[in-house]
């Protein structure tokens, strides 16, 4: 399927043509979109140059985008909004482009200014003023990527306007230093890449050192099974101390075992000259999830879907003992998951909140999402958010 394949639903353009119109005053040049992303495994692995399995899903960030003429007031100016929230007219937040720092813009506005500041430290661009209104359905703080959407949606139009000529890789890597660089967190490069690169019905198996990939075809259909998203509606940020200590400790490890990252470690036992028992555990699940890569894709390429039940089950056993980023929320719906029959089921994303998924039959689709309802209402927790998803293509203009 091409980009020009790519049909979102015709009244959600036009409902955000007519918003940015109204917002605006003018017609925006065009409207672009990128997907949110589900990691089927692969947790963390990226910023460890290791493996990872993510797909994109069905649900998308759009953003309608005009630039500015030279002659027009503030005409060196980002204005952006987003539909989010927003009732009646959405808010404008207006960001000054002459002496742009990191870390100089917060909330969601950070997002794709970063990206505009990445595209103007390569030579011979010049990315000036221009109005984005964005509308997203990927939910917010669910680890389903929903930063990453708003920043690839960014990217693929400039690039596409400012005829930039830049291959999906260069892409992710803007990206990711717009991320890490402006926005202040310590992301690796996967969540921009499955954005970008996946395709529909297929995982995107991503060497997160060379940058290869390949499309892995996901055989649900013909087993008739689906992967269901739980969204426990509990916020995660990777700009906080969790996502970066976790780093650190991966850092660390690399360091005392003289490797250049934890993708070097063929097996567990390397690890036991690692003294400080945390770090060795953080380094641990590195190790074995990079394993759990190659495993899930030998065996979706052999079409067993019970194998690789078994193995998402050991990354969330991983995550949860391990490296520690799971939370109560996230261990219930993958326990209640299990218990009404799923073939597998994992906490997905950078953790400390946001999404589980399970594997299941689409028959079951009804039983396991009341079976997690009622569990997370025994626990006294906050109604998650249960959805199913589908492996969607890429960024590209809507």
């Amino acid at each position: 399927m091409s980009n020009s394949e790519i049909h979102e639903p015709a009244g959600r353009i036009e409902n955000l043509r007519q918003k940015f119109l109204k917002l605006y005053g003018r017609h925006p040049e065009g409207i672009w979109r990128a997907p949110g992303r589900v990691n089927l495994i692969g947790e963390h692995t990226d910023y460890n140059l290791g493996y990872v399995l993510p797909f994109a899903i069905d649900k998308n960030a759009l953003v309608a985008i005009r630039r500015k003429a030279q002659f027009e007031h503030s005409a060196n100016e980002l204005n952006l909004a987003s539909t989010y929230g927003a009732d009646e007219d959405p808010k404008v937040t207006s960001v000054p482009l002459d002496g742009l720092t990191p870390q100089s813009v917060s909330g969601w506005a950070a997002y794709p200014t970063a990206v505009v500041w990445a595209l103007n430290q390569l030579d011979d661009v010049e990315i000036s003023g221009f109005e984005l209104l964005v509308d997203s359905d990927v939910p917010v703080g669910s680890g389903l990527s929903s930063s990453h959407a708003l920043e690839v949606s960014t990217i693929v139009a400039l690039k596409d306007l400012y005829d930039l000529g830049l291959s999906h890789t260069q892409m992710a890597q803007l990206t990711q230093r717009a991320e890490n660089e402006f926005v202040g967190a310590p992301t690796g490069i996967m969540d921009q890449s499955a954005s970008l690169m996946s395709r529909a019905e297929n995982a995107l198996f991503l060497d997160c050192r060379s940058m290869e990939s390949r499309a892995v075809p996901l055989p649900l259909a013909q087993n008739d099974a689906v992967v269901l998203v739980i969204d426990t509606r509990v916020e995660h940020s990777h700009v906080d101390g969790g996502y970066a200590a976790r780093r650190r400790s991966c850092e660390q490890a690399a360091e005392i075992l003289r490797v250049p990252s934890l993708r070097d470690v063929g097996t567990v036992d390397e690890l036991q000259v690692i003294e400080d028992e945390l770090v060795r555990r953080r380094a641990k699940h590195i190790v074995t999830e990079n394993q759990r890569v190659l495993d899930t894709v030998q065996a979706l390429e052999a079409g067993d879907l019970q194998a690789v039940g078994k193995l998402l089950y050991q990354s969330h056993v991983s995550m949860r003992d391990d490296y520690e980023i799971s939370c109560e929320e996230l261990d219930t719906a993958v326990e209640a998951s299990l218990a009404a029959g799923a073939i597998g089921a994992r906490m997905t994303g950078g953790g400390f909140g946001g999404s589980s998924i399970a594997l299941i039959h689409r028959e079951q689709i009804e039983a396991v999402s009341q079976a997690v309802l009622e569990a997370f209402a025994q626990a006294g927790f906050k109604a998650p958010n249960i959805f199913t998803v589908v492996a969607d293509q890429g960024a590209g203009r809507a």
